[in-house]
C-alpha cells in the first residue's frame, strides 16, 4: 500500500509526505514522494494534516510491513478501527497507538472531520490485505476513491474549499497520484505478487499475468505500461484546476503535488516505461524543473 501527499499502500500515494522525506512510523523509514505539512502548509493546519498522515501512514503499515499473518492484520485493522470510533467519541481506546489517537482526537473536533473519509482509508487497507489483483479499471478505481481520494477530500475540508466540482477535481488528482504510484513501482510490488494494472488493460495489450510477474519487457508490456502511464496523466490534468480555487500557500503546495505527479509520469516514460524493471525517483534536479513549473501554472 503507499499512502500520498496532499499522494494511502496503496490505501495510500497520498498519506506519504507531511512532515518531511523520509517520514518515518515507528522504527519504520519510508521513501516519501512528496513533504507532508511542508513550509508551504498553512501553520494553523499543519498539526491537523500531520495527525491525517499518521492515522493513515500507521494504517498502512498493519496493513503492509512485519511479519503478521493476514489474520492478524485483519486484526490489528479491526482494532485501529475501535479506536478511531472511540476517538470520533470522545472515549479512551485500547492505549495500542496513543501517539495517533491522541494527536487525531482534538482534530476530529475541532475541525468537525468526516469520520467517513477515514474509515474509507481503512477499508481500502483491509482490501489490500486479501486482494492483489483488479478486473478491470472501474474496481481500481473503486479502490482509488477509498485509498487516495479521502485525503484530498479531508485537506479540502481543512482548507474550507467545497462544492461539487472542487472535490471531483480533488478526486482527479489523488487517483492519479496513486496510479502513478503504481506504475512508479512495478519493480517493487510484482515481485510481492500484487498486481495493479487490470487484468482487461492486459488482455488488450496482449500481456499475461506471467509476463508481469517475471517482469518480461518487451513491446506489449512497455505499451501498456504507456496507456497506463497516459491515463494517470489525463486524470491529474482533468483535477490540475483546483489549484486556482486552494487559497494561499496550499494552493502553492496542490500545484508541487500536481507537477510532482506529472513528472514522476514524465520520468517513467524516460527510461521508455521500463519500469517494471526499473524505480524511477525524483531528484534534486527534478525538484528544480518542478518548483519552475510550479510557477508557470
Amino acid at each position: 500500500m503507499k499512502v500520498l501527499p496532499p499522494s494511502p499502500a496503496p490505501a495510500t500515494a497520498l498519506a506519504k509526505g507531511i512532515a518531511g522525506a523520509p517520514a518515518q512510523a515507528g522504527k519504520i523509514e519510508h521513501y516519501e514522494n512528496f513533504p507532508v505539512a511542508s513550509w508551504l502548509c498553512p501553520p494553523r493546519l499543519r498539526p491537523a494534516v500531520a495527525a491525517i498522515y499518521h492515522f493513515a501512514r500507521t494504517a498502512d503499515d498493519l496493513a503492509d510491513e512485519g511479519d503478521a499473518s493476514p489474520d492478524e492484520r485483519l486484526a490489528d485493522l479491526a482494532a485501529y478501527r475501535a479506536d478511531l470510533n472511540a476517538a470520533a467519541c470522545g472515549n479512551a481506546g485500547s492505549g495500542r497507538w496513543a501517539s495517533v489517537f491522541d494527536a487525531l482526537a482534538p482534530v476530529l473536533r475541532q475541525w468537525q472531520l468526516p469520520l467517513a473519509l477515514l474509515t474509507d482509508l481503512l477499508s481500502a487497507f483491509e482490501q489490500d490485505i486479501s486482494k492483489t489483483r483488479y478486473a478491470d479499471q472501474a474496481e481500481l478505481l473503486d479502490y482509488c476513491r477509498r485509498s487516495a481520494n479521502p485525503v484530498g477530500r479531508l485537506l479540502l475540508h481543512l482548507y474550507g474549499v467545497h462544492g461539487d466540482e472542487a472535490l471531483r477535481q480533488s478526486d482527479c488528482i489523488c487517483t492519479a497520484l496513486q496510479l502513478v504510484n503504481f506504475w512508479q513501482d512495478l519493480s517493487v510490488d510484482l515481485p510481492r505478487g500484487r498486481i495493479y494494472l487490470p487484468a482487461d488493460m492486459q488482455a488488450r495489450h496482449g500481456v499475461s499475468e506471467a509476463q508481469l510477474l517475471a517482469r518480461q519487457l518487451s513491446p506489449n508490456t512497455r505499451t501498456l505500461v504507456a496507456d497506463s502511464v497516459d491515463w494517470a496523466r489525463q486524470l491529474m490534468r482533468q483535477g490540475a484546476p483546483l489549484v486556482n480555487k486552494v487559497p494561499g500557500r496550499a494552493g502553492w503546495e496542490l500545484r508541487l503535488v500536481v507537477q510532482g505527479g506529472l513528472r514522476i509520469a514524465e520520468r517513467i516514460e524516460q527510461i521508455e516505461f521500463a519500469s517494471l524493471r526499473h524505480r524511477p525517483v525524483i531528484g534534486r534536479r527534478d525538484a528544480l524543473l518542478m518548483g519552475w513549473r510550479t510557477l508557470r501554472m
